[in-house]
């Protein structure tokens, strides 16, 4: 007989404020391929990604199930699997081409798992993953800096996921680069601050007089999560030859305004490789391996900020519906158990 588990799933792109957008459902426990391991999910997070999927992508009464961020508890491995063995308790943001994490179980290639931060909880290691991968993928392969880089680096979007890591791995790993980040209310430019932030800029207001105030000379960075509107200031400021990196989905994006200084735009998409089951598909087990130490020595804090439980439709929807307002500082974790 097949074993069945517990999920979390959507069958039709609905508002979030209607109790059908996310159902509780009952599906069968995956089948792990050859380098899977099968984890026991104890917590998830939820991030835009989850939001964008589930309102742009009907799947017509099928369910679907949503979730990336994972922390749990390896319960099998796959025939083929060397890095992990049952017991070990592991985070990852799993591949966005395999059903989600809201789900008792769940099966992931081992090659974008790492074992979780021993001094984290499991709830407070699931927020990390996603945001982990993309600002770390951000920050050094695709602007390129290393720890001899010097520089300013323009953070827009400091307060989300993302901008909370790279904030921190700038501060821990980067120490000639100084980074400006934008942030409104009280609560948010002191968020920022603690995580790393040199400067602060109000993205409420004219955002280049904001960044000029405090760079004069100009900058060398920009790592983006809302790029519409914006890539004529990012070429004002920047400095000939800087570069961008953005994580957002905009309807349309002129980049031409670069091209005079040679400005170069970059896109990160931390799905990458393994969508594309790239060569270096284990590049992100090692980056995740490499922040949990981090987190273990006390350089790097957990992002967590909203903690929901237990994992369930209800719970999950009150995630979403967080999430779709756009004004959550760090990240909104649902736990099967705190």
């Amino acid at each position: 007989m097949t074993e069945t588990m517990k999920a979390v799933a959507y069958t039709r792109s609905l508002p979030i404020d209607d109790s059908a957008s996310l159902t509780d459902v009952v599906v069968d426990v995956p089948t792990v391929r050859p380098r899977d391991l099968l984890v026991d999910v104890r917590a998830v997070s939820v991030n835009p990604v989850d939001v964008k999927v589930r309102a742009g992508n009907d799947p017509q009464g099928v369910p679907k199930v949503l979730g990336f961020d994972a922390a749990g508890v390896v319960r099998a491995v796959g025939a083929d699997v060397t890095m992990f063995a049952p017991g070990d308790e592991v985070y990852y943001a799993g591949d966005i081409g395999r059903p989600g994490t809201d789900s008792q179980f769940h099966a992931v290639d081992e090659r974008i798992v790492a074992k979780k931060p021993t001094t984290l909880d499991f709830a407070d290691a699931a927020a990390l993953p996603l945001t982990v991968i993309t600002a770390w993928e951000g920050l050094f392969d695709k602007l390129g800096i290393t720890a001899e880089t010097t520089g300013t680096l323009l953070m827009v979007g400091a307060t989300g996921g993302v901008g909370s890591v790279v904030l921190q791995l700038v501060r821990e790993l980067v120490p000639g680069v100084r980074v400006i980040a934008t942030a409104a209310d009280e609560d948010a430019v002191e968020w920022v601050r603690s995580l790393g932030a040199a400067e602060v800029v109000n993205h409420r207001r004219d955002l280049r007089d904001e960044v000029r105030r405090v760079a004069p000379d100009g900058i060398d960075y920009v790592f983006t999560a809302h790029s519409a509107g914006q890539v004529e200031i990012y070429a004002d400021l920047l400095t000939p030859f800087g570069h961008i990196v953005a994580i957002d989905d905009p309807e349309t994006l002129d980049v031409l305004p670069l091209k005079t200084k040679a400005i170069s735009w970059h896109w990160e998409f931390m799905f990458a490789r393994p969508m594309h089951e790239t060569a270096d598909l284990i590049r992100q087990h090692e980056l995740l391996t490499r922040v949990a130490e981090l987190v273990d020595a006390g350089s790097v804090r957990t992002t967590a900020t909203t903690v929901l439980s237990p994992i369930d439709a209800e719970q999950l929807r009150e995630a979403h519906r967080l999430v779709e307002t756009g004004h959550v500082r760090g990240k909104v974790v649902v736990a099967a158990r705190r």
